[in-house]
């Protein structure tokens, strides 16, 4: 069969995605991503927050109308989207001819064949006990991929679903994953991106105690030229890891570090494990210990019990935390959580306007950094040549993909996507900083 693979969402799912793929290609079918033509399409989807389901839901129409229109044969649809609407997905998008849970990955050549063979194939294995190991199909550019350590989450938090969705926190092996990184360093990956939903807590349930700092040393050992860190959670970030993001060169000074909120009672109604005070001792002692440090975060305006003067405390923190880069999001009451129930439910009005106020306070925190790079030099990785800006594209240390922004630069000859090349930095458009190669 000739089977397309379209992955939404976090690059959690895409590695999901890319273990789906090697399955079926392993198994002689052939894999694409280009749904028209296909005998199956297999759409991996996110289900965490209205926007993300709102996108599921667009793909699931489109790959309907493919079908309707006789260029697409079966739709197969996975990961959390299923996973969270079992029966109503079915039910509702009668267009949809299969369905797959996120503890059914492994299952995808099974329910293809299913599948093809007139079936409906609907599986639902244990969230709690996944396989996560095995090949993959690595779909990123050849210079960059992820390494998930862990899946699952213990961390509850009161407006999540995560832990429904993916089951409880398990990392995987130290062995394994130290066989998958020789790997994907053999294959010419120069950019480790290190991910889980908390990757702080790395081995506390295998091994009886955090090993991110040990794992981390052991991939710095690899020849990778960068290690980029996603995410790590503020209440376990302990002074033995900070040591080692100090000590070795090849991790980035780059942290993602999901805050949502900053003052104490509503981080104590998000069932957070830090204090204001912690996280601000934390953030200080970081740029202490991490010169040049960029800091990504994520926020949530409008959690039930945010008034304009908890608002206004986050507003002050963000002014003087002056965190690089920061994803404001508004509080989605997602059925099932704790918080879709608190009493103080925020109007969205009111929580749609304080992002905006976010947005537009952080815009002018990054133009503010960005200002800061005119005239300094930034190793950057090449991702190619731009034809739309007539230059080179890549990203700095400060830059992870698909999130951030790009350096966009002139050079005096061909520049190969995957190679690292120093940037003079000598002005800005539109969040990007543009620049010169030097020889």
């Amino acid at each position: 069969m000739k089977v397309a693979f379209i992955s939404l969402g976090c690059a959690k799912n895409l590695v999901n995605t890319e273990q789906m793929m090697a399955l079926v290609r392993d198994a002689g079918h052939t894999v694409t991503g280009e749904p028209r033509g296909a005998d199956i399409a297999v759409l991996n989807t996110c289900g965490f927050i209205d926007s993300a389901k709102s996108e599921a839901i667009q793909n699931i129409l489109e790959l309907a109308a493919l079908k309707e229109a006789g260029q697409l044969g079966k739709l197969l649809v996975a990961g959390c989207l299923s996973q969270r609407y079992q029966e109503e997905l079915t039910r509702e998008l009668p267009e949809v001819d299969g369905v797959l849970g996120t503890g059914s990955y492994t299952e995808i050549v099974s329910a293809l064949e299913e599948l093809a063979a007139g079936g409906r194939p609907s599986r639902f294995g244990d969230i709690d006990h996944t396989v996560e190991d095995g090949a993959r199909m690595v779909s990123t550019p050849p210079y960059t991929a992820y390494l998930k350590i862990a899946e699952g989450c213990d961390n509850r938090c009161a407006y999540c679903v995560i832990p429904s969705l993916r089951g409880r926190y398990r990392s995987r092996t130290m062995d394994s994953l130290l066989a998958e990184a020789r790997s994907l360093a053999d294959s010419g990956v120069q950019e480790l991106i290190v991910i889980a939903q908390d990757i702080t807590r790395y081995g506390t349930d295998l091994y009886g105690k955090r090993m991110l700092g040990e794992l981390l040393r052991e991939l710095c050992r690899l020849p990778f030229h960068w290690v980029r860190l996603h995410y790590l959670y503020p209440d376990e970030v302990d002074e033995e890891l900070i040591d080692v993001l100090a000590a070795e060169r090849k991790i980035l000074r780059y942290i993602d570090i999901p805050l949502q909120h900053i003052n104490d009672g509503i981080l104590k109604a998000m069932n957070r494990r830090s204090t204001k005070a912690e996280i601000i001792a934390l953030l200080r002692r970081l740029r202490e210990r991490l010169p040049g440090l960029v800091l990504r975060t994520s926020l949530i305006c409008g959690l039930p019990g945010e008034g304009e003067a908890e608002f206004e405390e986050l507003a002050e923190f963000l002014r003087e935390a002056r965190i690089e880069r920061a994803g404001i999001f508004q509080f989605s009451p997602e059925e099932g959580t704790p918080a879709a129930e608190m009493a103080g439910q925020v109007p969205p009005e009111t929580a749609e306007r304080r992002v905006e106020l976010l947005v537009d306070l952080q815009s002018r925190i990054m133009d503010e950094w960005n200002t800061q790079r005119l005239g300094e030099v930034l190793e950057v990785l090449c991702e190619g040549f731009d034809p739309d800006m007539g230059c080179y594209a890549g990203r700095s240390y400060a830059d992870s993909p698909d999130v951030d922004g790009r350096v966009c630069f002139t050079a005096g000859g061909l520049v190969p996507a995957g190679s690292f090349v120093n940037v003079r930095i000598t002005g800005m458009s539109d969040g990007d900083l543009t620049g010169e190669m030097e020889e």
